[in-house]
């Protein structure tokens, strides 16, 4: 008699261990530090950790790269990153692996906040600004899942389908046109962009550690075999200097 197996289908993605872990802590953030600079107009956690150049490039305030990515200015701002976070990373980190997810999301947040930091301290050095957000690290996701997925499709609007790397390529082009087009929008595009371009550089080099620790093996084993030659050579000479000679 046949056996089937029962296939459960859904729309949306599980909820998955890191996925699940980020969005409690970004959401326990965002309680502690948006209602109370709402409600109370304390912003002292907006001053201490987003992320401003000058902070980080004349004082030296490194954490900020970290600190401003679970920061957020308003419940559209959240919802909006913590949905994205969960529709694309859940995916990403069954895929992956929880250890190599956190390392992408991480790098690409940073290389977010970093390209923001540079770009800014050379074009507008005496215009304070103050970056929020995982937005660049969820753009680093969004890449990521079109270049590993690229023929799935993402319901734009919940209704139009459209394959992901489609997707991919029409986000970029828009967040590279607004980073020209939209000044003081309040909407860090360079960040995004460059949660982008960090994603892409981690996964074009991903198989490079593994090729120079290869490498690397090849010559320590290379290096031993001649050091071993070199020994039994010497070995040889010790006999052949004390033999016996009838």
């Amino acid at each position: 008699m046949p056996r089937y197996r029962e296939v459960a289908y859904s729309f949306f993605p599980p909820l998955t261990h890191w996925v699940k872990r980020l969005v409690i802590i970004t959401s326990v953030c965002f309680v502690v530090t948006y209602l109370p600079e709402m409600i109370f107009g304390w912003g002292a956690p907006f001053a201490w950790f987003a992320l401003q150049p000058y902070d980080v490039v004349h004082r030296f305030y490194i954490w900020e790269l970290v600190t401003y990515l679970f920061l957020h200015g308003g419940f559209f701002h959240i919802i909006f990153n913590m949905f994205a976070l969960w529709m694309f990373g859940s995916d990403l980190e069954s895929h992956w692996g929880g250890r190599k997810f956190l390392t992408f999301y991480f790098l690409t947040g940073i290389g977010a906040g970093l390209t923001d930091v540079i770009l800014n301290t050379i074009f507008n050095p005496s215009v304070p600004t103050a970056t929020i957000g995982c937005s660049g690290a969820i753009y680093g996701l969004l890449l990521a899942y079109g270049m590993i997925f690229p023929n799935r499709p993402i319901y734009l609007y919940m209704i139009i389908p459209i394959k992901a790397k489609w997707f991919v390529l029409i986000m970029g082009a828009i967040e590279f046109v607004s980073s020209f087009g939209t000044p003081g929008s309040g909407v860090s595009h360079v960040a995004h962009l460059g949660g982008m371009l960090f994603g892409f550089l981690y996964l074009r080099g991903a198989g490079l550690p593994s090729r120079l620790e290869l490498r690397y093996r090849d010559w320590r084993r290379a290096r031993l075999r001649r050091k071993f030659e070199v020994y039994m050579r010497k070995q040889d000479k010790k006999d052949e200097a004390g033999r016996w000679i009838n």
